[in-house]
């Protein structure tokens, strides 16, 4: 069977070749080459700076899982993940680790939500009979994570309030909303480009029927590889739990930190600041603290399982560093060559017709491509004129929408995927419900 060349391929040839193109008139070739060794340059900084909190967060996710949080937390959400995940066993390891995903990433906890979501991808490719190619279940993961929930978007409201905006938290209501409509769009893409997809699921194929698209080795690996869903890790079994002593200690820790946080309340000039100190900072203290309590109540070695779960994330961030440079590359020889400001131009006019304003333009258009870019696009709007319509728009873009490129080579480049079939389609797709419903939420309540 011969195979399709993957959406990507087309993609990242087109930003290449049309920033070139372009830099040919506008004479701008020098920044292109400069552009092009830079962004090479920073994507692998970026990577070597994943390094550190993917082997921390993913060393936490392996003493959860060897202490059994992964199967109690996909047992807790059996019942609305079955639906949107049908292909997955409902008590697998990648369904707590979406959830984990997913609920990081509502909070704002971008160190953490990374490092859980490619946990995710890996135990998803786990189940994968066909490496290489995404299965529906990694097409409607990634879809739903570029689609952004969002609680409290902290950082936009930080830089909002520096800005000396009159309500920097006028935003919460709108950027909830929109980030709402961009994730059932998610989901409704993904599931209608599946069924309509010429390319089928692999994880849905009778390995029989493709065994002339996959070698004997390949198909005897992937059945080798599934794990079972249910079953218990040999390693947490060889432990016992703690002594009545470690189990006091524990939870005298426990009785010490909550009195600590009524303290910090207590002594707290504003109830919402103390509030927002709390979500800011204390939230992944916590959430490290309680992992590793949890593990050590359930008898796990908590620092053998941290190093062992430090040298995937190790791996992994190692294992990314191609996918990040090819399209980190793309990205900044598109912007350096005029492209971006040419296409900007040429939908300026047509954009006065949906109501949005001029300056939110090159938001919409740089958020999926480059999320530092899009941030300072943010900055400078809001800086400008923090309490203008267009300033309140691109706020609310910046929280309920994601960097869909980045986010698809970082999770789908960990697990080695280069046949994406629908995911970038979906993901678009929420993009472009996340603005439009951005646009719509800020003009009511603007």
């Amino acid at each position: 069977m011969k195979k399709r060349p993957a959406v990507m391929n087309g993609v990242w040839l087109f930003l290449v070749l049309v920033s070139i193109t372009v830099a040919a008139y506008t004479g701008k070739m020098q920044e292109v080459v400069e552009a092009s060794f830079e962004s090479a340059k920073s994507a692998v900084t970026l990577a070597i700076g994943l390094v550190g909190a993917m082997a921390l967060w993913l060393g936490l996710m392996k003493v959860a899982e060897k202490g059994g949080l992964m199967v109690l937390v996909a047992r807790a959400i059996r019942p609305a993940m079955i639906h949107v995940f049908p292909q997955i066993p409902p008590e697998h390891p990648a369904m707590s680790a979406m959830v984990m995903n997913i609920s990081a990433n509502a909070l704002g906890l971008g160190n953490a939500a990374t490092p859980m979501g490619l946990k995710a991808m890996m135990e998803l490719d786990r189940l994968n009979p066909v490496k290489g190619r995404a299965t529906d279940a990694m097409c409607m993961f990634l879809a739903i994570n570029t689609s952004n929930v969002t609680l409290l978007p902290l950082g936009v409201m930080a830089v909002r309030a520096s800005a000396g905006s009159a309500q920097p938290a006028a935003i919460i209501v709108p950027t909830l909303l929109a980030t709402f409509c961009s994730t059932i769009v998610a989901i409704l893409a993904a599931r209608f480009l599946a069924k309509t997809s010429k390319d089928p699921d692999p994880l849905s194929l009778d390995l029989e029927a493709v065994k002339s698209d996959v070698t004997p080795s390949e198909i005897s690996s992937a059945t080798q590889s599934n794990p079972e869903p249910n079953s218990v890790d040999e390693e947490s079994a060889d432990h016992s739990g703690p002594g009545p002593v470690g189990r006091w200690i524990c939870w005298g820790f426990t009785a010490a930190f909550v009195a600590g946080l009524l303290l910090r309340f207590v002594q707290a000039d504003s109830m919402l600041e103390a509030g927002k100190e709390v979500i800011s900072f204390w939230l992944l203290p916590m959430i490290m603290g309680g992992l590793l309590m949890f593990g050590y109540l359930r008898g796990v070695g908590v620092y053998e399982a941290a190093t062992e779960g430090a040298k995937e994330g190790f791996q992994v961030a190692v294992r990314i560093i191609p996918f990040l440079v090819m399209i980190l590359v793309a990205i900044g020889m598109f912007r350096a060559s005029g492209a971006f400001d040419i296409m900007v131009r040429i939908l300026s006019p047509g954009i006065s017709l949906i109501g949005m304003p001029p300056e939110a333009l090159p938001m919409a258009l740089m958020r999926p491509l480059s999320g530092s870019g899009a941030f300072g696009i943010m900055s400078e709007v809001v800086s400008q004129a923090p309490n203008t319509f267009g300033a309140f728009l691109v706020s609310t873009m910046q929280g309920s929408t994601e960097t869909t490129f980045y986010v698809l080579a970082v999770y789908f480049g960990s697990v080695g995927i280069t046949r994406a079939r629908h995911a970038l389609s979906a993901a678009l797709l929420a993009d472009a419900a996340g603005v439009l419903g951005a646009l719509a939420f800020c003009h009511l309540f603007y």
